[in-house]
């Protein structure tokens, strides 16, 4: 098998945890997975035959419980979403969430989102990206399991359209100044905030759980925002 010229391996960013899931959460991972999930396969994924439309379409990276997520595509119809995500209980969470709701705009694949990127999305396929609270990993010996990095950054500028967005966010504040100097090296991205650095918060949106745990703890949220140049 031939890999893609855009191949990033890397040390993986998260850490497979096997948490606590409900039963309820354990039924959607079999009943719900046929309507929403997507399988990982090392071929391209045709966005408008698997949502039944040509939309804008975003792609969330670590949804986490996918409260975001869910508010997003509740929130926006006229738009496709894709979350990917390796925690079980999460997906689970999301997709009993998902058929309450009852949307069709939303899909889900487990699976490492490097390879899901390199692998599954096609260049220039995404109007936006989002990674929200992505583990900080803070330990200096730890830091190049961070995703942030250069090879990783170019890999999502390929897979964003023109104008194609890349929203971050992290309150931990070494992290966030890393995130902006690796994103300032890439020369197919541009910061939306100018010489200001960091944004002001992007979009109306609930605070995730991490996102209140940093809050908990007094973490100032910082967020970026970077636009596919021409």
């Amino acid at each position: 098998m031939q890999e893609p010229a855009d191949r990033v391996r890397s040390v993986r960013s998260y850490v497979m945890r096997a948490g606590r899931i409900t039963e309820a959460q354990q039924r959607a991972l079999v009943s719900l997975w046929p309507r929403y999930g997507v399988e990982f396969a090392a071929s391209v994924l045709d966005l408008d035959r698997l949502f039944g439309r040509v939309a804008p379409r975003t792609l969330e990276i670590g949804f986490g419980d996918g409260e975001h997520l869910l508010e997003r595509a509740i929130g926006a119809p006229q738009r496709d979403f894709l979350g990917v995500e390796v925690h079980r209980p999460g997906i689970g969470h999301l997709l009993l969430a998902a058929s309450k709701a009852g949307i069709g705009n939303l899909r889900v694949i487990a699976h490492d989102a490097v390879e899901v990127l390199q692998w599954q999305i096609a260049a220039g396929s995404l109007d936006e990206l989002q990674l929200l609270f992505p583990d900080p990993w803070p330990k200096s010996r730890h830091h190049k399991r961070r995703i942030v990095q250069p090879d990783f950054v170019t890999l999502v500028a390929t897979r964003l359209g023109p104008a194609g967005r890349f929203h971050l966010a992290t309150d931990w504040e070494p992290y966030a100044t890393h995130m902006l100097e690796v994103l300032r090296g890439c020369a197919a991205l541009r910061n939306c905030a100018g010489h200001a650095g960091f944004s002001e918060p992007v979009m109306p949106r609930g605070a995730t759980r991490f996102e209140r745990r940093g809050e908990r703890l007094g973490h100032r949220v910082r967020e970026l925002l970077f636009e596919r140049s021409a």
